[in-house]
């Protein structure tokens, strides 16, 4: 039975940069507009804020974590003003709730990755031959994966485990994060032999720098179409940071971390 584990301190550098409530901080006498997206985005996210506030002056504060947790604290009064999902289901039920303005457009489109320490003896390929190997020999203790009942990448995690026969076999040895991120960093903290997360994080430099990853055939699991819609009562400044998310230079940048683009 797969174990779901909490947050626990884990190595400096992936603390304060895979799991993170992100304070653009505006000054003191101004609000500052708050945004929830999906914990897989972070680092191109805060990439393409800080150009946003860069250009504008204009700043904005980001919880990350997943897209169904978010989905439930917006249908209770979360006062975000944008959500940045990572599978565009969510925004529809959030649309069908009138919780959004409209139903929003696709930004990007995610990828998964295979991924282990660098210590680990896991060998990584796009088919899972060397995760096969390691479970047939019995050398695999934990495999970690976002938590499929309410993250997106972790439900296709599950997707690719079954298309490639696995998962019968690596159930009993499964951790589940509570997001993407969560899974990032247990996959890497010496606590798992690997996992599979988001591209979007593994190509990074502060995971590279304890770990390894092969990015999966996209055929192997459901689309990641990750879309963001406004709240009700978004402000001008969301509003403006919306459509920055649609330019040619956001683009650019989640091109960098991995995401595939959608037409416009």
């Amino acid at each position: 039975m797969a174990r779901v584990l909490r947050y626990f301190p884990l190595i400096g550098v992936l603390v304060s940069g895979l799991l993170a409530l992100t304070p653009w901080a505006s000054r003191a006498d101004a609000p500052v507009p708050a945004i929830a997206a999906a914990a897989n985005i972070k680092f191109a996210l805060d990439h393409i804020l800080s150009n946003f506030t860069a250009e504008t002056g204009l700043r904005l504060r980001v919880s990350y974590g997943s897209s169904g947790n978010f989905v439930a604290q917006i249908q209770h009064g979360a006062p975000f003003e944008m959500l940045l999902s990572a599978d565009e289901r969510y925004i529809a039920e959030l649309h069908k709730l009138g919780l959004t303005q409209g139903e929003g457009v696709q930004y990007a489109i995610g990828r998964l990755a295979i991924v282990a320490p660098k210590s680990s003896p896991l060998s990584l390929d796009a088919q899972l031959a060397g995760l096969k190997a390691l479970l047939a020999s019995g050398q695999l203790g934990r495999f970690v994966i976002a938590n499929p009942e309410h993250a997106p990448y972790g439900e296709r995690a599950r997707e690719v485990l079954m298309k490639l026969g696995v998962w019968d076999d690596i159930r009993p040895k499964l951790i589940l994060g509570e997001n993407a991120s969560q899974a990032a960093q247990f996959a890497v903290s010496g606590s798992t032999q690997g996992g599979i997360i988001p591209l979007s994080l593994a190509v990074t430099p502060q995971f590279q720098a304890l770990g390894r990853y092969v990015a999966l055939p996209e055929d192997l699991h459901g689309a990641l179409g990750q879309r963001m819609a406004l709240m009700p009562k978004a402000s001008s400044t969301t509003e403006r940071f919306y459509q920055y998310l649609q330019s040619d230079a956001a683009r650019t940048v989640l091109s960098q971390y991995g995401f595939g683009l959608p037409q416009q």
